[in-house]
């Protein structure tokens, strides 16, 4: 497979303006989805990475995307006098002009340049590492406000889309695949309790009181590039997921991740608890960032984003259990039904606390 694999993303390289000097490629990254690599070159460095197909099955949607946005985002950078091919991801072009490779086995590959002296980190190694991520998706979304988000692709539909994972939940226990619906009696009577709730922001969407938006849906620390020199964001990386969705998305899926004191698969539920302080963190960066760029009810409803999207990667945890774990990778049998406990955990704990998220987004407005 190794060599399989290094025969195609030679055969990738030899498709750009590089590929006649490559002194070297190799693995590059953590992801967990597409293959990625670093090609060193006479000319510079770049990144070469090949598109899951299976997760992604229309990359062309994925690029044509990526490549409007990040040409959107370029044009503000200069406009506002910075540096677009550090602000920003750079596609380029293959030989005959094409934003994208198809090699000989169908597989498409991309390249963009290589942000050098920068880092990514799988988690925030301090509150004000995780107030800069903050405001790069703050600023992501501040140069995106005035994109049309309805022209672009739906490249995972009703990825967001709380109710319809409920709905999966319900399905998940009418089927009963993996015959394990007798251990989840609390899990499940703990989401049922929350079934409305799951609505709240698609129907302000559907009533047209909140607006789309871009998001990019995937804001996690580790999509974020950090200056190895001055800690600062540097760049929003990972564009594969940008599509129109809610601000509160973005905003609350960097809470899930950030604002935890325990890993996502953590079992002891004592260790887990919602971090009011590093919500406060995040906070501070995003709306220092993306304030003036959202509606009073967006900001209103930050926290509900941050509560629904635990929610729903709660939902969607236990439905794998229930289906016997096809979607989500495990590492022994429960590990999906303490991903949703874990998950859930936080959710009561925002539930609690939602006085004290309302305080810090009036603070910092």
């Amino acid at each position: 497979m190794a060599d399989k694999k290094g025969i195609l993303y030679n055969e990738a390289a030899k498709a750009y303006f590089y590929g006649d000097c490559v002194s070297s490629i190799e693995p590059y990254g953590g992801g967990h989805i597409n293959d990625t690599f670093l090609a060193r070159t006479e000319k510079g460095n770049f990144v070469l990475q090949r598109v899951n197909g299976y997760v992604f099955p229309h990359p062309d949607e994925i690029m044509d995307n990526m490549v409007h946005v990040t040409k959107f985002l370029a044009e503000k950078l200069e406009k506002a006098g910075k540096d677009s091919k550090r602000g920003t991801l750079t596609v380029l072009k293959t030989n005959d002009g094409k934003d994208y490779y198809i090699d000989s086995e169908g597989n498409y590959w991309r390249s963009t340049i290589n942000l050098e002296n920068t880092t990514a980190y799988d988690f925030a190694e301090s509150p004000e590492m995780l107030k800069k991520s903050g405001a790069a998706f703050g600023a992501f979304q501040n140069m995106l406000s005035d994109y049309p988000a309805e022209t672009l692709h739906e490249v995972i539909p009703h990825f967001h889309d709380t109710p319809a994972r409920f709905e999966q939940l319900m399905q998940a226990v009418r089927e009963n695949k993996a015959g394990r619906l007798k251990n989840v009696a609390a899990e499940l009577e703990f989401a049922k309790a929350r079934e409305t709730d799951c609505g709240l922001l698609m129907n302000l969407l559907e009533e047209g009181k909140l607006p789309l938006k871009v998001t990019h849906n995937d804001t996690k620390m580790s999509n974020v590039l950090i200056d190895n020199a001055t800690g600062d964001a540097v760049c929003v990386i990972d564009l594969d997921t940008v599509m129109p969705g809610l601000a509160a998305f973005d905003f609350g899926d960097s809470i899930r991740a950030g604002a935890t004191t325990a890993a996502e698969d953590e079992a002891d539920l004592s260790k887990v608890h919602f971090d009011l302080g590093l919500f406060e963190a995040y906070a501070d960066g995003f709306l220092s960032a993306a304030g003036s760029a959202l509606t009073p009810l967006e900001l209103k409803t930050l926290p509900d984003g941050a509560r629904l999207m635990t929610l729903e990667v709660g939902l969607r945890f236990l439905a794998d259990y229930l289906n016997g774990d096809v979607y989500f990778r495990t590492a022994y049998p429960e590990h999906n039904l303490v991903r949703a406990r874990n998950q859930f955990k936080l959710v009561q704990e925002m539930e609690e606390k939602r006085a004290g998220m309302d305080a810090v987004i009036e603070k910092y407005l």
